[in-house]
């Protein structure tokens, strides 16, 4: 996989899309995006995306049809255009009997929808007044939805669903740039299975009226805002299989998950520590008398914070009060004085819906960021570039006045936190499996891209907001890491160079319209440096106050 995913124009009419692989994307009339994606969904027992390939595509004037197959289905995605209607169709069949927790059309809209009033039609033909939600909505704001209606840019646009009940979701709690409509609705049982031969038909019918309002200037002048200082920068321990090369630290510490139901959680604590920095430790599974040992084997090592999650039970990936009390008790056991924090071991998404749970007494908060969780495309990862100062502001309000720290920040899930199955664990007491991660899928090919630095520096500025203490990123090395398991670097490994010589400088951050062009001007005692970073695909010329700066596509640059 490369970084660009180029994809292929449609048009009929009024109505334009882009094809990318087996997803409708920004599927506009008259060039206004009505609807961020119409897209056909196979998840497994473990909400895993079980990726469709387009088998044959058939092109008319007026209609679009995708041949789809994988995961044990088959069949077609059809679209239809006629004047200010378009219609997706879905109709596909098992070929075996599958099990899924999910197979059906989801709508994702764009979030620039935020705030707009929202007529919701229920199955029984009853009319629900709402609105979308403006800041991220921790629980679904709309249930058994058959229709929708709502003002876009001057459009009225509505929608009806057909072939199951469906619901929506915030799905910027997972720093995606949308709100979701989908079926089949989570308080039903899943798993579910499938038998052979069984025939799943639902259909998306789309209409928007009028004519849109002109968008908004599109000229590239970037305003920067005061946002505190920039954030301390620490990078993941290495979870892959040993042996490890030579370390080259970079930033003030390593975030490092140390699972206590696995055999090898010593072994990783010992390699995190060769770096010499200080360690941001996290149990995993921690009960009360696994906490007495893990207590034990932080004497003598260098600790800047540490936190535990239960690991099992509904709130599992939640720091919750009773097991933040068994932490600080087994460290008072062991005379150990250190910050404890807490918060959410996965996405901001839990630490939205259940910050209650944590106790009144945290020295921080912190929730990792995962930005490939429900698509594995480029455009979903530059996408949450856009989302991201969204969940630092609202990240920091829930914090209510303590530190806020980010980590790990990983292109794919560095845990399965919906899986239904146990975390595997290494079978050895030593690393020569890996751990954590490494046993996953959780690599990606865009770690080594050049861009991957561009994004990165883009995340930080974003990320940035007074509040948020600091940003852990990736593995120290790795398939998942700053450097190859030879310990050659990737690009991203200088980017992260940068940032962690300016971390604690005061700081000013703006972006480009679209998100994509971000920019940071950072006061040090030797004068201001601006970093930019450009996630296009072509060449960005933007203006920073009088200054014009011309950013490499996919690229980023240091100003001096």
């Amino acid at each position: 996989m490369t970084w660009a995913e180029p994809g292929q124009a449609w048009t009929s009419g009024r109505w334009t899309l882009e094809l990318r692989g087996d997803e409708l994307a920004d599927i506009s009339l008259d060039g206004t995006v009505v609807l961020r994606s119409v897209r056909l969904v196979l998840r497994d027992r473990d909400w895993g995306t079980v990726d469709l390939g387009v088998e044959r595509r058939e092109v008319a004037s007026s209609a679009l049809t995708l041949h789809v197959g994988g995961g044990g289905i088959e069949g077609t995605v059809a679209v239809h255009a006629d004047g200010d209607r378009l219609e997706v169709v879905a109709d596909v069949r098992a070929d075996d009997e599958i099990e899924t927790n999910r197979l059906g059309l989801a709508v994702l809209h764009p979030p620039t929808v935020a705030g707009a009033e929202l007529a919701v039609t229920h199955a029984d033909g009853a009319v629900e007044r709402t609105r979308f939600p403006r800041t991220i909505s921790p629980h679904q704001p709309a249930f058994d939805i058959a229709g929708l209606a709502w003002e876009h840019r001057g459009l009225a646009v509505s929608m009806t669903l057909e072939g199951d009940v469906f619901e929506m979701e915030d799905q910027r709690n997972w720093t995606d740039a949308s709100f979701k409509t989908y079926s089949r609705p989570l308080e039903l049982p899943f798993p579910y299975r499938l038998a052979a031969g069984t025939r799943v038909r639902q259909t998306v019918s789309l209409r928007a009226a009028g004519r849109a309002g002109l968008a908004a200037a599109t000229e590239d002048e970037i305003v920067l805002q005061p946002a505190g200082v920039v954030p301390a920068i620490g990078i993941g321990a290495a979870t892959a299989p040993g042996p490890a090369p030579a370390p080259t630290p970079i930033g003030s510490f390593v975030h490092v998950e140390l699972d206590l139901a696995s055999p090898a959680w010593r072994a990783a604590l010992d390699r995190a520590t060769a770096s010499g920095l200080p360690l941001d430790v996290r149990f995993v599974r921690a009960s009360a008398p696994g906490l007495f040992e893990a207590a034990r084997a932080l004497r003598g090592v260098r600790v800047r914070t540490v936190g535990a999650f239960a690991g099992d039970g509904p709130e599992k990936h939640v720091s919750d009060a009773t097991t933040v009390a068994a932490l600080r008790e087994a460290l008072r056991e062991e005379g150990l004085d250190l910050p404890v924090v807490g918060g959410a071991r996965t996405h901001f998404t839990e630490l939205n819906r259940r910050h209650g749970l944590l106790p009144d007494d945290l020295d921080g908060v912190g929730f990792a960021v995962t930005p490939l969780f429900h698509s594995r495309a480029t455009a979903q990862l530059v996408e949450s570039l856009g989302i991201l100062p969204l969940i630092a502001r609202q990240a920091v309000e829930l914090s209510r006045g303590v530190p806020v720290h980010v980590g790990p920040v990983t292109l794919r899930p560095h845990v399965d936190a919906v899986a239904t199955t146990p975390e595997p664990v290494p079978s050895e007491p030593d690393l020569r499996d890996g751990y954590g991660p490494a046993l996953l899928d959780a690599t990606d090919p865009r770690q080594s891209a050049p861009e991957l630095a561009a994004w990165t520096i883009a995340s930080l500025a974003a990320l940035t907001t007074p509040g948020i203490a600091s940003v852990a990123f990736f593995e120290e090395w790795g398939p998942r890491g700053i450097r190859s398991s030879s310990g050659e670097p990737y690009p991203v490994a200088e980017a992260l160079g940068v940032l962690a010589g300016l971390a604690g400088a005061p700081v000013e951050v703006g972006s480009s319209a679209d998100s994509r062009v971000w920019v940071m001007t950072v006061t040090t005692p030797g004068g201001r440096v601006t970093l930019a970073a450009n996630l296009d695909g072509t060449a960005r010329e933007v203006r920073v106050r009088t200054d014009r700066i011309i950013v490499p596509a996919g690229g980023w640059l240091l100003r001096e």
